[in-house]
């Protein structure tokens, strides 16, 4: 019996998406692979790490101390914050006086070179980086002891940036368990997939640099471009004739405690950014969750198409493969992970509408738009 041509092309996008989904598993399941520890990178080169900050937010005394253990023989710390008045100030002082053996210094300070906080943030410590290689990497990273290592170790040559998403780890709400399952199995999933395939794409969390390439394209201002800077440092690279990598595994981030709000605000922003930045790559992001595969396979089984158990096994399929991931990967997972997937699969449509309706967006009390000007630009955040 021939089937009309709609549900024909129907039943082909279904299959494309079930393909992609396990495609991009099997890659990143490849990467969990046990490797030999990472050696440091020839002659060790000494390297400025620059970290942002705003206000004592989740696990900062963690996260930042973590940058004091790091195993590596030649680097400094610069902390970068906006206003002397930040109350995490005292925190990253005290770290400070507790490791006297580990070049680091505060920078205070603001300066307006776009509309991107965290940027504006960043710029003094750039201008003050006494070495050759910068990382900058966001003050909720933790690092593990090998962090400088793991980046060296993917810049090969052709690599113009290495960086690293996140990885949700340590939550202590439901909320956040959901949080996880957008940077985890779904997020960092396609962009460690992406980049298994050589389209690596900058991650703002952690980047590794080297200095040259970005003062040739006009320094760290240029990261303005964008209102993301690592949409620009993206593009910044490939313009370079170079390609971004991604570590082998993405560094965690402990998440604490999130609500649906938080959650919900940040995965707007991140979406509406990515819409105005890398539009070719953001289309078809409204086809990646499981929403669509599995309701589409529903309604052809409702329909007499195919058997109607089709979906059950979709589905414990789809989710069976991604908590294979998660679980290999050593990220969150039990049986209300499911849940967590199941309910992230159904915001993602919702998320994806509402970024082609507006361009706005609050960050940390910063308003701002994601191709104007901020409405009302307040101390950075990182």
């Amino acid at each position: 019996m021939h089937q009309p041509i709609g549900v024909v092309i129907l039943a082909i996008v279904v299959a494309a998406t079930i393909v992609a989904h396990i495609t991009s598993i099997l890659l990143v399941i490849w990467r969990t692979r046990r490797l030999p520890p990472v050696p440091s990178p020839i002659g060790e080169p000494a390297i400025s790490i620059l970290r942002p900050f705003r206000g004592l937010e989740n696990n900062l005394a963690e996260t930042l101390a973590s940058g004091f253990a790091l195993d590596y023989r030649d680097y400094e710390i610069l902390f970068c914050v906006a206003s002397a008045d930040d109350a995490a100030i005292p925190l990253v002082k005290g770290l400070m006086a507790a490791h006297p053996a580990r070049p680091a210094r505060l920078l205070i300070g603001d300066d307006p070179v776009s509309i991107n906080p965290k940027l504006n943030n960043l710029v003094k410590g750039w201008k003050e980086a006494r070495h050759e290689w910068v990382v900058m990497a966001d003050s909720n990273v933790l690092m593990p002891s090998d962090y400088l290592q793991r980046l060296f170790e993917r810049w090969s040559p052709g690599t113009g940036l290495v960086a690293s998403p996140a990885a949700g780890a340590a939550p202590q709400s439901f909320w956040a368990e959901v949080e996880c399952a957008f940077l985890n199995t779904y997020q960092g999933r396609w962009q460690l997939a992406a980049d298994q395939v050589g389209l690596g794409f900058a991650q703002g969390k952690n980047m590794l640099w080297q200095r040259d390439l970005l003062e040739e394209a006009g320094g760290i201002a240029a990261l303005a471009a964008e209102a993301a800077e690592d949409v620009a440092a993206t593009k910044i690279v490939h313009r370079a004739g170079l390609k971004v990598r991604l570590v082998r595994m993405p560094f965690p981030q402990p998440l604490g405690v999130r609500s649906l709000g938080e959650v919900w605000r940040r995965q707007l922003r991140w979406a509406r950014l990515r819409r105005v930045g890398l539009k070719a790559y953001f289309i078809p992001e409204v086809l990646s969750g499981g929403l669509f595969p599995i309701g589409a396979t529903a309604a052809m089984g409702a329909a007499g198409i195919f058997p109607l158990y089709w979906a059950a096994l979709l589905s414990v399929a789809w989710y069976g493969a991604e908590l294979a991931l998660a679980r290999l990967a050593g990220w969150p997972s039990s049986a209300r992970s499911v849940l967590t997937w199941v309910i992230r699969d159904f915001m993602l449509p919702v998320v994806w509408v509402l970024a082609w309706t507006g361009s706005s967006f609050v960050w940390r009390g910063n308003a701002m738009a994601v191709n104007g000007k901020p409405a009302r630009l307040r101390s950075p955040s990182p």
